[in-house]
Parts: C-alpha cells; structure tokens; sequence
C-alpha cells in the first residue's frame, strides 16, 4: 500500500530520426543482457501501514538498505486474505495484526516461530509468545480538547455520569481494531454489567464510524467533544503540529493494552530473507521508525530513544489486558451486548 508517485513520463516523438547509431547499439545491448533479479519479500499489512503516512514506507527503506531485495507490502485486511488463500498465499510474513485476533490466525497453523528473543521488551506485559512477534503498542483512551473541556472524567464510571450534550465519536467493533478495544475494554472494566455501562453512553455517543480515521476528523473538525483512540494520539498534534491542545482523559481503572504482532509464514519459499526482516523487526533501526512513524510506543526502546516531547504525553498507572484466549471467550457475548445497548 506504498503510494509513491510514478516518475514524469518523457513522451517519445513520433518520427524522431536523430538517434546516435552508438547509442543504438547500447540499447540493443542492454536489452540482450538479463539483469539479476532481486528477491522479492511479500508482506501482507493493514491499509495503515503501507500509506505515505504509515510506517511502511520507512521501513522498505530500511530494511531494503540491509538486504539486497525487493520488500513489498500488500495492503488490505491480512487476516481475511490469508484465511481465504490458506495455503496457497503468496505472503512470507504478516505485519499489523493485533491480539484480538490472533488466535483465528494462530488456528490456520500458517505460521512458524519467529526465532527472537523477547525477554527484554519495553512493553508493560511480559511477552512469552514464541509465534507472534510484537512490534509496537498503545493503550486505548478517549482524546479531548483541554480548551474546551475544564474537566476531563478521570475514570470510566466519571465518563457515565458525564452530561449527554458531550458528545462522543467511538468505532464500530465489527470492523476496527480500535472499536474491539474499546468493547473489551468495558468488558474489562464492568464485567457482567457491560451492557448497562453501554445503556449509559449511548446518548452521548454522536456516531459509530467505520474506522478510526472518521472518527478522529469528526473529532479534529469540531463534531464532537471526545474521540475514542490512544493515549499517544496527542503525540501527533504535539511533534507535527506543535498543537498542546489535545490530550487523554486517563482513567483510574486503567486503559486497556493493544499490541501490533508480526509473523512469519511456515509456507515462504523466501525462508532467510524472512527471517532476516523477523529479526529487523526488533533493531533500532526499525523501532526508532514507530514513534514518529505509527504514533505508538516501540516494543524494544529505550525511553530515552524516543522523541523528546513524548515526555509530554499523559501516561496510564494502570494497564489492562486480555490475552488472545480471554478476548476469543468475551467476544461474543461483549458484542451483543454492544449490539443491544446501541441497537446497532
């Protein structure tokens, strides 16, 4: 999903007869000679992550500087390509899911260990999975404007009792990671009395968007008071927009944990060069890339490697988190509670 544009096209001239005879001769040449073929490495990644505007780019050209191959990256939704290819996938490795899924993928038995060491992530979960491979995470929140609202609800129950003319813009679970963080996130926090908590925000909910970028620009445009996203989001406004404006409401019972993984395919017929960008992934060359890059924290840097005005950034006590088994187990039964509360 790189979108680079096409270099200028130089229109050959009908009739044009003042070609050297040499360089003729040169072409000729050249076009007998067969150049050497580069490996290819065929990444499957979200939408997100191969724009001009997502970390993709970057990384091709890091890691493309440290191999001598072609990284390609084919955007979409990974997941659902690869459990309609199944085998028969053309990908070496995924980059962009997330631990809310990763179980469907893990039951295609498509994927191979990724063979790192992660036993010093700087991450606030441990991390023992020998299968996916983190590369970045964040923690859910809800972003405000600090000129306009005095005064941020400071936990979920606080977020309840907040008048309905505050309006909020969340994600639809269904279709955006953002959104199954959020469900999970008042699972978490409510448990059984999930759908009341949802009974309770729904008038100050304004819309349920597809994906998270309409939500942000109703929220960005004045639409809304809050927006549902992560609690770096204010590092983008901050670093590129030099904007303190917007921050994250930071809740007492804590803020529910996302992870971004990557994996390599059993079926690559690429087998080192796969390996070689599963061990790129943790390098600095590559995690210095996710600050600025995804917006998110690194899931191997010190934090004295990222980006000075990250210090601004207000910063969860308390994390919450489901593994991929807890988050297959509440799913379900979190949606139809969604589903009833809004009458979606």
């Amino acid at each position: 999903m790189t979108h680079r544009p096409n270099p200028p096209s130089v229109p050959w001239q009908n009739g044009e007869m003042t070609m050297k005879l040499t360089s003729l001769a040169v072409g000729l040449t050249l076009a007998a000679t067969p150049l050497a073929a580069q490996d290819v490495l065929t990444v499957y990644a979200p939408d997100y992550f191969g724009s001009e505007w997502g970390p993709g780019p970057a990384i091709e050209t890091a890691f493309e500087a440290t191999c001598d191959c072609d990284l390609q990256f084919v955007t979409g939704d990974p997941l659902q390509r690869l459990l309609l290819e199944g085998e028969r996938t053309k990908a070496d490795a995924v980059i962009g899911l997330n631990t809310d899924v990763t179980k469907k993928a893990r039951e295609t038995d498509l994927f191979a260990p990724h063979g790192q060491d992660t036993s010093d992530l700087t991450m606030p979960i441990a991390w023992n999975d020998d299968v996916f491979l983190p590369f970045n995470w964040g923690q859910t929140a809800f972003i405000y404007d600090n000129t306009k609202l005095d005064t941020p609800p400071t936990s979920f129950d606080a977020l309840l009792a907040m008048p309905d003319d505050v309006k909020i813009v969340i994600q639809d679970p269904r279709t955006s990671i953002s959104g199954l963080a959020l469900m999970l996130w008042v699972k978490q926090v409510y448990g059984d009395d999930a759908q009341n908590a949802w009974e309770q925000l729904a008038p100050k909910i304004l819309t349920v968007t597809k994906g998270w970028s309409e939500s942000y620009g109703l929220f960005t445009d004045g639409e809304a008071d809050m927006v549902l996203s992560y609690v770096t989001s204010p590092a983008y406004h901050i670093i590129a927009e030099d904007d303190l404006t917007k921050s994250a409401a930071i809740f007492e019972e804590g803020h529910y944990f996302m992870v971004e993984v990557a994996g390599q395919l059993k079926t690559t017929d690429q087998p080192e060069l796969t390996q070689a960008f599963m061990d790129f992934i943790l390098s600095p060359a590559f995690q210095t890339i996710i600050p600025e890059g995804n917006w998110s924290f690194p899931a191997k840097l010190d934090d004295s490697l990222l980006p000075e005005k990250f210090s601004l950034l207000n910063i969860p006590e308390k994390t919450l988190f489901y593994s991929e088994d807890q988050a297959a187990a509440v799913r379900d039964s979190a949606l139809e509670e969604w589903r009833a509360a809004l009458r979606q």
